[in-house]
């Protein structure tokens, strides 16, 4: 005879269990009802504090052999991967972009529609809320992209996709650059959110999104499986750092 205080359950395999034992007791600060399936990280790092090309192409083979963390559609459409590293000074030179010294200025991918007065539209905001704290937009640059590598759903809402560049930071306040490129971003953020809610079509600005802004790191990000990140973002395959 089963006893009535216990609570039972089937698995997808159709045994029994107890439902009572399937749940972890609390612990201190440790409660079960949090539990939840956690994505895959890994961090590659050189404990000299040396700098090489070898170091991202390390970082991407762990995101690519954690590819069996991430969820995709039968179309190959991820459910998001990315990699976050140290803004690469040199690499950025290279380009012909004419920065300022390491730590003097912020960069940042930032997400935009594809509709062009979409796009003028929330530049315009950006610019406005960068001149807010004294600093400039000083470049504009188009990420380098390969869509033939997304599955279907996720070229069907592919953005447009920008590198931006700000400058203008005073000596003394170099210090305090992260805390104020953080300050612009979620102005910028929550200005492009009020406008959209207000607009007769707020759809034009779901392509919207600003990955970071940081005078230290810069996050390369996507509706990307593991495995379609460095094929997409075709600049990291030579990125140093």
């Amino acid at each position: 005879m089963k006893d009535n205080m216990t609570k039972r359950k089937q698995t997808p395999l159709g045994d029994e269990v107890d439902a009572c034992q399937s749940k972890k007791p609390k612990k201190g600060l440790y409660q079960s009802d949090y539990e939840h399936d956690a994505c895959g990280v890994g961090m590659v790092v050189n404990i000299h504090g040396g700098k090489s090309h070898e170091l991202v192409d390390n970082a991407l083979k762990v995101l690519e052999n954690m590819e069996h963390r991430g969820a995709e559609t039968r179309d190959k459409t991820g459910d998001g991967a990315g990699i976050m590293v140290q803004i690469p000074h040199e690499f950025i030179l290279l380009q012909g972009i004419p920065v300022p010294e390491k730590g003097k200025y912020g960069t940042g991918l930032v997400f935009l529609p594809k509709d062009e007065k979409a796009q003028q539209e929330i530049l315009s905001v950006m610019i406005e809320e960068i001149e807010r704290e004294s600093l400039t937009l000083m470049h504009l640059r188009t990420v380098p992209t390969n869509p033939e590598v997304l599955g279907a759903a996720a070229r069907e809402v592919e953005p447009d996709i920008k590198q931006i560049f700000v400058t203008g930071i005073s000596d003394e306040d170099v210090p305090v650059f992260e805390r104020i490129l953080y300050k612009v971003r979620k102005r910028i953020e929550n200005r492009i959110d009020r406008s959209a809610q207000g607009d007769a079509c707020p759809s034009k600005n779901d392509d919207f999104y600003i990955c970071s802004l940081s005078n230290k790191n810069i996050i390369y990000k996507g509706m990307l499986t593991s495995g379609q990140l460095r094929r997409y973002f075709t600049g990291t395959g030579t990125l140093s750092l």
